[in-house]
């Protein structure tokens, strides 16, 4: 049965899916001119290409993943914290990638936007600790 306390969550979880939804459809389905748009290169190395591509594939997979957290936040938790490990990391390697001046501005919107979520993720983690929700 899915807690009524978290139905705020159920919203913020669904918005984090359609964000990565969004995201990989763009950098997924159509890689080439993704990087093109954040790193002002053309992609034409295969390797780079593939790696580059995974990269957006596992931004797809957090869509499922934020999916099924958005279903039932107090039982899937552990999905939750998985998410927002890779949000943080994925996020802080795309400013480190601007601060280095590899990538342009227009990369700050996946950092800001990943940062915004994994501050309602936090606020989510301490609610699942005060409620001492079970898995």
């Amino acid at each position: 049965m899915r807690n009524k306390d978290f139905i705020l969550f159920s919203g913020i979880f669904l918005l984090a899916a359609l964000w990565n939804l969004i995201g990989a459809c763009f950098g997924y389905f159509n890689t080439a001119y993704t990087f093109q748009g954040v790193f002002d290169k053309p992609l034409t190395d295969p390797l780079f290409y593939e790696i580059y591509k995974g990269a957006w594939g596992t931004t797809l997979m957090f869509f499922i993943g934020y999916l099924m957290v958005a279903y039932n936040p107090s039982k899937h938790w552990g999905i939750a914290v998985i998410g927002g490990i890779g949000k943080l990391s994925f996020a802080i390697s795309e400013l480190q990638l601007y601060l280095a001046g590899l990538a342009n501005s227009k990369i700050l919107l996946i950092v800001v936007g990943d940062f915004l979520f994994c501050g309602l993720f936090v606020w989510y983690f301490v609610k699942v600790y005060n409620y001492k929700v079970s898995v």
